[in-house]
């Protein structure tokens, strides 16, 4: 279905809800902001709701037709609102109630993709009993020390010492949640987006991220104007070509939907290794989802009438 070919006019009133209570509230902001000033300008009758609480109360007053989620986080991105939705019959990006909640829980999507044999870093979760010195036993140096259910790489730290996997944890517990370490992988970030477009949900070319610093954090990710985006990636025809069947495969793995985006990194020997996937991507300046589209000649504004055209497969508002 292309974003092109679609009267505006069959999407109704539709609401960009963004912003929210997340740690993402900033980054969600930016992204909603982007989505419906695209949405706007392509015709639709897009208008702003900051949250999930205005939006719901807003949906139970019929005042919208639809829902393009543009929030990141727990919350919006993990199957909560949209679960919601459903219940109340409301039309809404993305993937579904089970694609969301997998997709922002890291360590079941890791079982899952393990289960299908697909390549991701070991990993371990952590107990409230365990200390920096036990997992170093147990688990070893370098690893990466996770909070479970946040993006953003809020809650991540890169540990090669035993004085960095202390304040690894430390920083993990402050934001509440499951915790899990995983063995660090020496070499490239990368990412692949996958994207339902005219009626085929395909995985776009891989893009390589080459951040200023060692650590592709937050500032790397939305601030920062020093850090690359290779696509052309750079790797082998053959190389490339399996990561995107990996991402692709991933993405289904978990239940997700219509578009997306699943990180990598490549170690020294070229093997990939799946780290998370992404069911609400940022939609900003400095993001991978529309650098991915506009690789492929699909530019912001066709993407997000592209994305808002999922909506039309889950039926009517009620």
């Amino acid at each position: 279905m292309s974003g092109n070919t679609i009267d505006p006019a069959r999407f109704g009133r539709v609401a960009v809800v963004m912003g929210g209570t997340s740690r993402e509230r900033q980054v969600s902001l930016w992204s909603g902001s982007a989505v419906l000033e695209a949405l706007q300008q392509a015709g639709v009758d897009a208008h702003a709701v900051d949250g999930i609480p205005a939006l719901l109360q807003s949906l139970a007053a019929k005042r919208f037709d639809r829902v393009f989620i543009a929030l990141h986080g727990p919350g919006g991105e993990d199957g909560t609102l949209q679960g919601a939705l459903e219940a109340m019959g409301v039309p809404y990006t993305g993937s579904g109630v089970l694609g969301s909640a997998l997709g922002m829980d890291k360590m079941r999507s890791k079982r899952v993709w393990q289960s299908l044999q697909l390549p991701t870093p070991a990993f371990q979760q952590v107990h409230d009993e365990d200390t920096a010195e036990s997992l170093v036993a147990q688990f070893g140096l370098p690893m990466v020390v996770k909070s479970n259910c946040e993006g953003s790489t809020f809650g991540v730290t890169l540990a090669k010492t035993l004085a960095q996997v202390s304040d690894g944890l430390a920083s993990s517990r402050a934001i509440g949640g499951d915790i899990f370490v995983e063995r660090l992988i020496d070499g490239d970030e990368c990412t692949c987006v996958v994207l339902a477009h005219d009626g085929a949900l395909r995985a776009l070319p891989v893009i390589r991220i080459v951040p200023k610093q060692v650590f592709y954090d937050f500032d790397a990710k939305y601030l920062s104007d020093d850090t690359q985006y290779l696509i052309p990636s750079g790797f082998s025809e053959a190389l490339e070509t399996r990561m995107r069947a990996i991402a692709l495969d991933a993405f289904q793995a978990i239940g997700a939907a219509h578009w997306g985006r699943i990180d990598f990194m490549v170690d020294r020997q070229q093997q990939p290794w799946l780290l998370e996937a992404n069911t609400v991507p940022g939609m900003t300046s400095h993001s991978l989802v529309p650098k991915a589209a506009a690789h492929v000649g699909i530019d912001f504004q066709s993407l997000c009438v592209s994305i808002l055209s999922s909506s039309l497969d889950r039926g009517a508002s009620t």
